[in-house]
């Protein structure tokens, strides 16, 4: 007879206000939250149940709100070593002006630039991050595989969109001729990292995206047999669209089509689909979203600094588009931090139309977790705080000096000063203790990062 199995080891939180993000926005002004290994086994009002089983550690969290942990939907790690540079430029400008040093990025610069990224997130609530790396210069070394090994030494979850370009300077696009990759090699590399790295489990903590970059950089093949890879391998795909004016008058001059058609006709629309930015959709756009299931990632500041516009994220919602935030890269979006982006997303969405009515506190945080996870194709197992699903998720201290006097905790968190991260967890393990990272030195990577950004910045320079 087969000895019973031991009980998981328990982790039980006492004594905070709750926002679970579940479909019925169930909330808890002081509440209990049960972790048995690395799944939310229970939580509820009140004080958590009596005899549990293996407790190992009791956390009381007065003071506290307890959310999911936050999901980023865009970013761009390697721009970590690049950032405080062309800081008046539009889209177009900007990547002119950047390309010719990004061009020359190596190994590592990227898992220097890659922990710069994950560290600045993880500790503000981030606990599944994703990276859309394209930039693969020709003996640069294995750059995928050090973004997901530094993922993975920070202790975070983690999509990696194995990005891809083939439309260089010569061919009418913007990067450099040796920045890019060919058509057939980009798709070999794509599918190779996918084959090694991509894990489809429902605790997975790395994934792997098909992710050419944008329809200024790449050939309308290398989008069309993306799709149809990243069908066949049973993978997500994720792309630029619609992120400014200059884009749409691209797409029309060079395919005849606006970017979100343009998208659909070679396969690049559907629930597997999930694009960053799109700012500039008109109504027939955002159908054609809500039609297919495609999914936005919102970059609220990314898209203030490169002055590209006010997305209709209050549109997209009401259309039923799937919604998340970014960070984007730190190249346009200096900060590196997405809990700022739960407060400006609602702000500068209220600049917008909509006004007042445009975005509230819990959409914001809504956009900044479930939403995600949706996003990501992931909603099944992180995103909301809810019995079986993935233990990621984030106490935030909301009784100090920015928040005390903010009777609601949720709007303390959204509209409040960055609230500070007393604990986070990620598949039941802290990765965060009062504002520090775990697993990571913060002074040395930032060493490192000054290091490297130093020593691309000379290799630029010399040409």
């Amino acid at each position: 007879m087969a000895a019973p199995s031991a009980a998981p080891p328990r982790l039980v939180v006492e004594n905070a206000a709750i926002a679970t993000v579940d479909a019925h926005d169930t909330e808890y002004a002081s509440g209990h939250l049960v972790v048995a290994g690395n799944r939310i086994e229970s939580l509820g009002p009140g004080r958590a149940p009596q005899g549990l089983e293996n407790v190992v550690r009791r956390i009381d969290a007065t003071g506290h709100l307890i959310t999911p942990g936050l999901v980023n939907t865009h970013h761009h790690f390697y721009q970590w070593i690049t950032r405080g540079l062309a800081t008046d430029h539009n889209l177009f400008d900007w990547l002119v002006a950047l390309y010719p040093t990004w061009a020359r990025i190596d190994e590592s610069m990227v898992r220097t630039a890659a922990q710069g990224s994950l560290a600045m997130m993880a500790r503000g609530g981030v606990t599944t991050a994703m990276d859309h790396h394209y930039v693969y210069p020709r003996g640069s070394g294995d750059l995928s595989g050090a973004i997901i090994g530094a993922a993975r030494d920070m202790g975070v979850r983690f999509t990696l969109a194995r990005g891809s370009m083939d439309r260089s300077v010569k061919d009418g696009g913007l990067p450099p001729d040796f920045a890019v990759e060919t058509t057939e090699g980009a798709l070999a590399a794509t599918e190779e990292t996918v084959r090694q790295h991509h894990d489809p489990s429902f605790d997975a903590m790395t994934q792997v995206a098909v992710a050419p970059c944008s329809p200024f950089s790449i050939s309308t093949e290398l989008l069309r047999e993306g799709a149809a890879l990243g069908r066949r391998l049973g993978v997500r795909m994720h792309t630029h669209g619609s992120e400014t004016v200059e884009e749409e008058k691209f797409c029309h001059e060079l395919f005849g089509m606006g970017p979100t058609d343009y998208f659909e006709s070679t396969g690049f629309l559907g629930e597997d689909v999930w694009m960053a930015h799109c700012v500039h959709m008109n109504d027939s756009d955002i159908a054609a979203f809500a039609r297919t299931g495609t999914g936005v990632a919102h970059c609220p500041s990314s898209n203030a600094r490169l002055a590209a516009g006010i997305a209709r994220v209050p549109d997209m919602l009401r259309a039923g588009v799937p919604v998340g935030l970014g960070v984007d890269g730190t190249a346009s979006n200096e900060s590196g931090e997405l809990h700022t982006e739960l407060r400006n997303a609602l702000l500068i969405n209220r600049l917008g139309a909509h006004r007042e009515a445009a975005l509230t506190a819990r959409q914001a945080l809504r956009l900044g977790t479930y939403g995600g996870a949706q996003v990501l194709g992931r909603a099944d197992s992180i995103g909301s705080l809810e019995p079986g699903k993935l233990a990621d998720f984030v106490l935030w201290k909301v009784d100090g000096l920015g928040h005390s006097s903010i009777a609601d905790p949720v709007s303390a968190l959204v509209l409040g000063a960055a609230a500070p991260v007393t604990a986070s967890f990620v598949d039941g393990r802290q990765i965060v203790e009062l504002g520090r990272l775990l697993f990571a030195d913060e002074e040395q990577i930032a060493r490192d990062a000054r290091a490297e950004a130093r020593r691309l910045a000379r290799i630029t320079a010399q040409g």
